[in-house]
């Protein structure tokens, strides 16, 4: 994985909840379909323009609610990463968990606007976006050990904790 990420910018509000990103009516469909209705509500048709390498700016309490799996949804439309001014831990895990990095930058909407570019370094704690740059903790090495591996369970499994999957018992 890549430390450093590089992308446009989607800027969302605070309070964003799993409900509003993953809507209960796609969590019976296939991901690659169900991909196709985060923040239906919020921003009606923005899956059809996010692209590859993109990454979700979003203000405080980013991801309150239940935990439905948006990171395996934002990674099925190529969002590289989520930066926000405060995630709720669940959601926050559930990211990193499923390979999708997440970085908290405090005060970060006051520096993104949509469509802005941005670069995070997730081993150096940092942002940049408009001309400035700012500082927040990096990383812990536990956590980019995880995102290296594409996720929780790749880490595990290369670690042997886990078998791969369709091997013998």
């Amino acid at each position: 994985m890549n430390r450093e990420i590089t992308g446009r910018a989607w800027v969302f509000g605070d309070s964003i909840d799993t409900d509003a990103m993953y809507p209960g009516f796609a969590m019976k469909l296939p991901v690659p379909e169900a991909a196709k209705h985060v923040f239906y509500d919020l921003r009606p048709g923005w899956t059809d323009q996010v692209r590859p390498g993109d990454i979700v700016v979003a203000g405080r309490n980013f991801g309150i609610g239940s935990s439905r799996p948006v990171a395996a949804l934002m990674r099925q439309l190529g969002v590289a990463a989520l930066v926000a001014e405060e995630f709720n831990s669940l959601f926050l895990r559930n990211a990193i968990n499923n390979g999708l990095p997440a970085l908290t930058v405090p005060g970060v909407r006051e520096l993104v606007a949509d469509g802005y570019q941005v670069t995070i370094h997730l081993a150096e704690g940092w942002l940049e976006a408009g001309g400035q740059r700012v500082t927040v903790p990096p990383l812990p090495p536990m956590v980019l050990d995880i995102l290296d591996a594409g996720g929780l369970l790749p880490r595990l499994t290369a670690d042997g904790y886990l078998r791969p999957a369709g091997s013998a018992r």
